[in-house]
């Protein structure tokens, strides 16, 4: 191991060359990572996901009835269609006008009239329906349990039912693309059952060379024409017993195990191509599939378990992990159950390796999983916070691979957005609005109290920078730098100067979801809106000076940069969220959305550090805004509190997050409804409690709770390409191991003591303080 001098860093403390750490004490299945209940689940927010990416299942473990809910990731209402308004360039002047004379009611009502989609509303993520087994009438199960193993990703349920022992077992299978599920008995012949689909789509049953099948259309929505087919194909291998054709259904009778193998796929290709052929790709599919389930299984753990076990986290554990998930989660507030937490931490990261990996579709608001045709807010892709969240955990919690969906519907957004920039501002470059969905719209939606907000895209280009900077790959940088400097093209040309001087600015806007006290929530300038602007102005500049070219543009968006509004404190001590100090007569003052904080998290253009008094403000802010609220803007909270350096209070707002109020049995988060983003702030939260990564600096333990004194998270990406495991106790580090390209520099920080380091030639630095 290379000495403390070699290694670049202060020669006091001295460097621990090797120290064991011994594990924390576990109770139960603590240290087996499981959510576990003695009942089948009744409401779907009861069952258990299972996912590959692209296929998706809810397993409700019922014992006279198992219901399988499945959903394809391209399974939407709608098809391709361009909802720019014709109408809007010519509005779009005075809209600007009232705004600027503070007519904001007016200026709203006028681009409500003119600059909105046609349709207003966007397309749905859709569920396929359900695969039901029906086991038919017994007597009553003894010694049930259901489980999710979040290290194998298998959904498992065992109960007792006259005298034989049942198990089933499910997994999404990504090398085979299907979901596998297995039953078994301990007593041969012991298996019959009737496998039939139950759905709310235009589709029909049939059983066909010994496979159920369910083929058919997905629906128009909104004056959308429908234009995807699909079609999802159960094939079932028996050993021992009969199966049978019965209708529209399959019966299996005495059979000693059976292998149940699903299949889906639609038409869709892209955004604008919808002439696939569903039947040729699940009989493709299954066509290639060995029908073993050790096989399957052993090439399903081959490819999630190297993810899911890249990172590790304990904070102890109490004999209330030993109890039922649901119970846990009851009993959250009362309960002294630390490994609540690390459970939740690593189902989070379970989730997002199951439903966003490359090639499929981005995780949208619900993920994969949803059990409706026309869900809330259509489980689309909202982009004023929610699909960011859904992100935030990827790049520091090493799950990389499954940001590339994010970036190839960027990339396809750039597209159709270069046609909403075009005819709606008259600009070059691209342009999404608050939300999209698989069709990639990126026109205003929902009316213009919501949707009037030009800052989607430009947001999402920040997920773009933030996969380079964690793995510093130029090639890759090279691919995105058009679809970023497109973005900055944008507002290059539709920035205006404020007539009082403020400087260039947004017109029209607003700050997501919230009223200003003028009856309106259009408006010029919001701070969010100047905050991602000097994120994507400063990265595209990096970007263009990384790759040596574009040196004109470069010095064009960083003239621009400088002319944004500052960030401003008013008359409470708060960070204002407007150009006008207009926060105290807002007239929701706990509004859900924070998002004039955007600038503490998740950018670093403020910091308690850097930049104090914008930290206060900041701070005072979310004090105004209170720590209860909807899931996903609970989960916010936690990271704002984390960068604050507040511990317990981050601490405080957590267990809000993990309340039964906000959490449902199998662990979702509830808004409620379901939304999965607050699954995802949450888990990044916790991280960011333990290691805050920003350029050059890997702080330790910055909101460490006095709840959890001693623990490790081990795993952890650090920007720059480097990976970190750090240990604790009594709420100081106790080692630290650094790993990373030859060469590579950073500081560590822990509290004010800063110690410089370069990654040796070993690739390996380890250190303490």
């Amino acid at each position: 191991m290379a000495s403390a001098a070699a290694a670049g860093l202060a020669a006091s403390p001295p460097v621990v060359q090797a120290q064991a750490f011994a594990p924390l004490p576990r109770t139960g299945d603590e240290g087996e990572l499981k959510l576990w209940y003695r009942n089948p689940a009744e409401a779907w927010v009861e069952a258990l996901p299972v996912g590959n990416g692209r296929l998706g299942a809810m397993i409700f473990g019922g014992v006279a009835r198992e219901r399988l809910q499945l959903n394809e990731d391209t399974l939407w209402a709608g098809g391709p269609y361009d909802p720019s308004s014709p109408e809007a360039l010519k509005v779009l002047p005075e809209v600007r006008r009232l705004i600027f004379d503070g007519r904001y009611p007016e200026a709203q009502n006028l681009a409500q009239a003119g600059m909105m989609a046609r349709p207003i509303r966007q397309m749905s993520y859709q569920t396929i329906g359900d695969l039901m087994l029906s086991f038919g009438v017994s007597s009553a199960s003894s010694g049930y349990r259901r489980d999710l193993d979040l290290d194998q990703a298998i959904a498992t349920t065992e109960y007792r039912q006259d005298g034989v022992a049942y198990r089933r077992e499910v997994f999404a299978s990504r090398p085979d693309d299907v979901v596998v599920m297995r039953l078994s008995a301990d007593r041969p012949g012991a298996l019959s059952f009737e496998a039939a689909f139950e759905t709310p789509q235009a589709a029909d049953a049939a059983v066909h060379d010994g496979d159920l099948i369910l083929s058919g259309r997905n629906g128009s929505q909104f004056d959308v024409p429908a234009a995807l087919t699909f079609e999802t194909r159960v094939r079932v291998i028996t050993r021992g017993g009969l199966t049978r054709a019965d209708g529209k259904a399959l019966r299996v009778e005495g059979a000693d195990e059976v292998l149940l193998l699903v299949a889906a796929a639609t038409s869709h290709v892209g955004p604008r191509d919808v002439s696939g052929d569903p039947r040729a790709r699940t009989l493709a599919t299954l066509q290639q599939v060995t029908p073993d389930f050790d096989q399957l299984k052993a090439r399903h753990l081959a490819d999630y378990q190297p993810l899911f076990r890249r990172v590790s986290f304990a904070v102890g554990a109490t004999e209330a992990a030993l109890q039922p998930t649901d119970q846990r989660v009851s009993k959250s507030q009362t309960l002294d159950d630390p490994a609540l937490a690390a459970l939740y931490f690593q189902y989070g990261r379970y989730l997002l390796l199951s439903c966003s990996r490359p090639g499929t579709q981005p995780a949208n608001l619900q993920g994969l999983w949803n059990d409706k045709t026309s869900p809330p807010w259509g489980s689309k892709y909202t982009i004023n916070i929610n699909t960011e969240m859904n992100y935030w955990p990827a790049e520091p919690l090493a799950m990389q691979e499954c940001v590339e969906p994010l970036i190839t519907m960027v990339r396809q957004m750039a597209e159709t957005g270069a046609v909403t920039a075009r005819v709606n501002y008259g600009a070059r470059g691209w342009v999404c609005h608050h939300n999209t969905d698989l069709w990639r719209a990126t026109a205003p939606i929902d009316g213009a109290r919501f949707g009037l907000w030009p800052m989607g895209g430009a947001w999402l280009c920040e997920h773009l920078w933030d996969h380079y900077d964690y793995g510093r790959d130029k090639a890759y940088l090279a691919e995105v730098y058009p679809v970023m400097k497109g973005a900055a093209q944008f507002f290059l040309d539709t920035l205006v100067d404020h007539p009082d001087g403020s400087g260039l600015v947004t017109c029209p806007s607003l700050s997501p979801e919230n009223l200003h006290p003028f009856g309106a929530s259009v408006c010029a300038g919001p701070a969010m809106d100047s905050q991602i602007l000097r994120d994507l102005f400063a990265h595209v500049a990096e970007a263009s000076q990384i790759l040596r070219k574009d040196a004109a543009f470069r010095r064009e968006v960083l003239a621009a940069r400088a002319r944004l509004p500052a960030d401003r404190i008013g008359k409470a001590g708060q960070l204002q969220e407007w150009l006008q100090d207009w926060d105290m007569e807002a007239p929701e003052p706990h509004h859900r959305h924070v998002s004039h904080l955007y600038g503490l998290f998740p950018s670093w253009q403020m910091s308690r550090r850097d930049t104090p008094d914008l930290a206060r403000a900041a701070r005072k802010s979310l004090e105004l805004r209170g720590d209860l609220s909807t899931g996903w803007a609970i989960g916010w909270r936690i990271n704002l509190w984390a960068r604050l350096g507040e511990g317990d209070r981050t601490h405080d707002v957590l267990k809000l997050l993990l309340s039964p109020e906000r959490t449902y049995p199998n662990l979702f988060d509830a808004h409620p409804p379901f939304q999965i983003d607050g699954n995802f702030g949450g888990t990044n939260g916790m991280a960011e409690m333990i290691v805050q990564s920003r350029p050059g600096e890997i702080e330790l333990l910055p909101a460490l709770p006095s709840a959890w004194p001693r623990g490790w998270l081990k795993g952890v990406r650090a920007r720059g390409g480097l990976t970190l495991d750090v240990e604790w106790d009594a709420g100081r580090p106790t080692r630290i191991r650094l790993r990373g390209p030859v060469g590579a520099e950073t500081r560590l920080r822990f509290a004010s003591i800063v110690q410089g380091g370069r990654v040796p030639a070993s690739g390996e630095l380890v250190a303490t303080f």
